[in-house]
């Protein structure tokens, strides 16, 4: 299809995908056509070429920057003699590698035998024959015969264990609104930096690493804002430019913390010479989420590498409603906290009360839930300016025992 990114660019990035699957590249060919052939997706000629090169350069394993059918993955090995993986392939065996908690090891290992279930040729057949490494990790490492009827079976379990997980995080998000709780969604490109930001904003730990697909599982951690409003920060899967549409409906369960948020945060690579390019790819997903039209702030993130800082205001308009920060350095995290506490200041309502001494259990509560600015003792009782949380504000004035002041 039409592709506005350089054939380098792409290679590239395919390559940074390899690696991410503990795979070093040993060459590349490449294929222009006008469109894929049916039987092969490319010409038997180059089908032939990748053969040579194949046994020349004694290769494993021959991967595609596009999806395959299984008719032309079968035709091709009968060509090629050597295994072949696709994009879907190549990117499940990376999500699988990175998959950490209960639910994203089962939305991985339902991925792959959705794959492989319309690509058995006949019954019983071996998963093992695939052989070992890329392309294989999970069901295809198991060294037993299965056939339709079997892994029919396993999907239907594997959905059925989903929903159970998911219950769990519906009953979190519910319970959220319920507190009226602003909930961010970090999203953006892969390796775009999110795991980094999420870290520098929350100290949550989250795994950091040079690499695609690093984050499978998301991860949510509360963080207060200096006017005391409590807020939900979650990191979230990395996008990618050509991601197959059937994977983003596969991990729809990793992806509802996107759809469930007030606000998104899209992080860019401001390095990155594809920015505007990553930046469209995220908005397509997005739109397939349809969540385009919720409030976005864009951060142009990793700025501390930036050598040519005349390079950020040709960035900057470009991209709307943008903040430059390092999430790495903490470069201007304060003016992210600034624009996001702009965002939250709404459900917010700054009130002066006044609470009996015999009450401090009241006092307690409302330095755990609301910000205190500022406190006076008198001889009966202690005054609070406070910030609060519209929705917790109703239950705490029922209370005949606090009067407001102003």
């Amino acid at each position: 299809e039409k592709n506005t990114w350089p054939r380098t660019d792409i290679v590239k990035e395919l390559e940074e995908l390899v690696r991410a699957a503990n795979v070093e590249p040993s060459g590349k060919i490449f294929c222009l056509r006008d469109k894929p052939t049916p039987d092969l997706f490319i010409g038997k000629g180059k089908a032939e070429e990748i053969n040579l090169f194949t046994q020349a350069e004694d290769i494993d394993s021959v991967i595609f920057s596009h999806d395959l059918s299984g008719t032309q993955q079968r035709n091709l090995e009968e060509i090629i003699g050597k295994k072949t993986i696709d994009r879907t392939q190549l990117i499940l065996d990376i999500f699988s590698r990175h998959a950490r908690s209960p639910e994203g090891n089962t939305q991985v290992e339902l991925a792959q035998l959705e794959y492989l279930l319309p690509r058995l040729a006949g019954k019983g057949i071996m998963l093992s024959r695939l052989g070992g490494g890329i392309g294989t990790r999970g069901p295809g490492e198991q060294k037993l015969e299965i056939d339709r009827r079997r892994i029919n079976k396993r999907i239907f379990k594997l959905k059925e264990d989903l929903k159970h997980l998911s219950g769990h995080r519906n009953l979190l998000r519910k319970k959220r609104k319920e507190e009226n709780i602003f909930c961010i969604a970090l999203v953006g490109y892969t390796n775009a930096g999110k795991s980094t930001l999420l870290n520098s904003l929350t100290n949550a730990g989250q795994h950091v690493e040079n690499s695609l697909f690093t984050t499978l599982d998301p991860l949510s951690r509360r963080m207060s804002l200096p006017s005391g409003a409590k807020v939900i920060i979650s990191d979230t899967v990395g996008f990618l430019h050509h991601l197959p549409h059937h994977l983003i409906d596969a991990f729809h369960a990793t992806l509802e913390e996107v759809i469930e948020a007030d606000l998104l945060i899209h992080v860019l690579d401001s390095n990155h010479p594809r920015i505007q390019e990553q930046g469209k790819a995220v908005f397509e997903v997005l739109e397939q989420l349809k969540c385009a039209d919720k409030p976005i702030v864009t951060v142009l993130n990793k700025i501390d590498l930036q050598q040519d800082r005349a390079m950020l205001g040709w960035m900057q308009e470009r991209f709307l409603n943008s903040i430059f920060i390092s999430a790495k350095t903490k470069e201007n995290i304060e003016g992210l906290i600034e624009v996001i506490e702009s965002y939250c200041n709404p459900r917010m309502t700054s009130i002066k009360l006044s609470i009996p001494l015999n009450r401090m259990d009241l006092v307690d509560y409302l330095y755990r839930n609301a910000k205190v600015k500022s406190k006076k003792f008198d001889a009966k009782s202690v005054s609070l300016e406070i910030n609060i949380n519209n929705n917790l504000l109703p239950n705490l004035l029922r209370n005949k025992e606090i009067e407001i002041i102003s």
